[in-house]
């Protein structure tokens, strides 16, 4: 995986490369990356498995969501990336280092595919890539996972990329498009300490 500063904006983590994938920063003061964000954070599949804190239904939302991800990389507590093609550089969605506890050298992962993007395992291969830089870069142990229960895509990309499952949280995330009801969760981790996979193996992995 080769590093490179972006040339386009100050941004605190570079860019990487790997897998045929560029991940890069996102930027919020640029409308293409703002239309993709809202695309991704409001497509139906998205909100099948996902309900944000503060909903994405708009530019401006997105645009403000875009913003707070910046926040949070410059503070050193998350880091977003923009996942392109390394050679036409097409946004094909987002892969983020979440909630990162620098004492406890542990975070959490989480991605999401455009639809155009998906069935060609980008989420995969920018799992790993992501996972790479964490440990190597960040020195972080722990990279946790969690999906919902029946998210069997997402499950089967934890495993491709090394994140066994360890069990499931009763009630840890809310229902698709509610904050009043809960559904359980699969956590899957994976520690600088484990094997490093190949994610381009066409073995499927079949989840509990």
């Amino acid at each position: 995986m080769a590093l490179m500063n972006s040339p386009s904006f100050a941004h605190p983590h570079p860019e990487l490369y790997g897998h045929g994938l560029c991940l890069r920063s996102w930027d919020p003061a640029s409308d293409a990356h703002a239309e993709a964000w809202l695309r991704g954070m409001s497509d139906p599949e998205f909100r099948r498995w996902n309900t944000p804190l503060i909903p994405v239904t708009d530019l401006d939302a997105a645009r403000a969501s875009l913003r707070a991800k910046d926040d949070n990389a410059a503070t050193g507590a998350g880091a977003s990336f923009r996942i392109t093609d390394a050679e036409t550089g097409t946004t094909l969605g987002h892969v983020g280092v979440n909630e990162i506890d620098h004492t406890f050298r542990v975070a959490r992962v989480g991605y999401w595919i455009l639809p155009e993007a998906r069935g060609r395992r980008a989420a995969t291969r920018a799992l790993a890539v992501a996972a790479d830089w964490a440990f190597t870069d960040l020195g972080l142990h722990r990279l946790e996972l969690g999906h919902a229960v029946g998210h069997d895509a997402s499950c089967r990309i934890a495993e491709h990329c090394g994140f066994p499952y360890e069990g499931t949280l009763r009630g840890a995330m809310w229902e698709s498009d509610s904050q009043d009801a809960f559904r359980d969760v699969h956590l899957h981790a994976r520690l600088a300490t484990d094997p490093e996979p190949d994610p381009r193996a066409t073995a499927v992995v079949t989840g509990p």
